[in-house]
């Protein structure tokens, strides 16, 4: 072989390395791109004009998602969860698919969740779940 072969040869396997090694970094980030759900079984779905808190309970923890009824576009979002007694947790920002998870121990106290996409907000007032 001459020298322009084997160059040609190594550009060849440096391309397809390169290529490889970016395709297996990109396979986790896509399926850490889909919406984050809490664990344990849904107890509740508190739905308001703008979008959705998703409730989910698990040995005594609670967590909750919000979801906006038109994922896609950013805008100011808020989860909340307020176990009686202790200091609520909050995630607010603005997102384009949730905000949350928010993951609190509750135990057998009564709870409050909120949740706001845009300007729609729903309260589930001081509940047990």
């Amino acid at each position: 072989m001459d020298s322009g072969a084997i160059r040609r040869w190594l550009a060849l396997g440096t391309s397809v390395l390169t290529a490889s090694v970016l395709l297996a970094l990109a396979s986790p980030a896509a399926a850490q791109a889909a919406p984050t759900q809490c664990q344990g079984r849904k107890v509740r779905t508190l739905t308001f004009s703008t979008g959705s808190v998703q409730i989910y309970k698990r040995g005594g923890y609670l967590c909750a998602v919000t979801v906006p009824k038109a994922p896609g576009t950013r805008r100011t979002m808020t989860v909340s969860v307020h176990a009686r007694g202790l200091v609520p947790v909050v995630d607010s920002g603005r997102y384009a698919y949730r905000a949350g998870p928010v993951t609190v121990y509750v135990g057998h106290r009564r709870a409050l969740v909120k949740g706001e996409v845009g300007r729609g907000s729903v309260s589930s007032g001081w509940t047990r779940f």
